[in-house]
């Protein structure tokens, strides 16, 4: 198989392998192993600083945030870093590219994997906030509190709370920012 993936068949190929494979990423991975993907966008260049995003994360108050991404490692620490949310997060789960067939959102082992990595036992303690209304599906199927970041909530039925923009969390969470005890839940980021 060619590694080279010209313009003109990315989005043909992104389409088929996230079908096929789930994830486009992954059909990259296993058709093109030598494609160099994450580190070669140039993300200084499209992502800037995101105060207000890092001031709402840091005045969240509970035990624990945890960034859950479909992203490799690399490129999940390049966003973070660009945005400007490096000390946000307590962990980080995502996707090992190197892994044979390695789960990823919206598969229920994804998510068990990221209950395993931020060490909560219940479900019932974790939230998904995510623009993919699969993923969120996938979330309330195991268990999970969703938020479905939506182009239109007005018209999502996905998860228990539809908002458009995530600096809107507050107005459907708003017992993350009010005072609490330590043994508030653990809370998902989007990816």
């Amino acid at each position: 198989m060619p590694t080279a993936v010209t313009d003109e068949q990315v989005s043909t190929l992104s389409y088929r392998y996230y079908i096929d494979y789930g994830l486009a990423i992954r059909g990259l991975v296993i058709n093109h192993p030598d494609a160099k993907v994450d580190g070669s966008l140039p993300l200084d260049d499209i992502l800037k600083e995101n105060i207000p995003l890092r001031d709402m994360i840091n005045s969240m108050n509970i035990e624990k945030k945890w960034l859950f991404t479909n992203a490799g490692k690399n490129h999940a620490l390049r966003v973070v870093k660009c945005l400007g949310l490096e000390g946000c997060f307590d962990g980080l789960t995502y996707c090992d590219y190197l892994e044979p067939n390695f789960p990823c959102k919206p598969e229920a082992e994804s998510f068990r994997r990221a209950m395993r990595d931020a060490g909560v036992v219940h479900a019932s303690n974790c939230y998904l906030v995510d623009d993919s209304a699969a993923n969120v599906d996938k979330a309330l199927d195991l268990g999970w509190t969703g938020v479905h970041v939506a182009d239109d909530p007005e018209v999502s039925n996905f998860g228990h709370f539809q908002i458009s923009d995530i600096l809107d969390l507050p107005k459907v969470l708003p017992e993350f920012w009010e005072s609490r005890d330590t043994s508030s839940p653990s809370i998902k980021a989007p990816s």
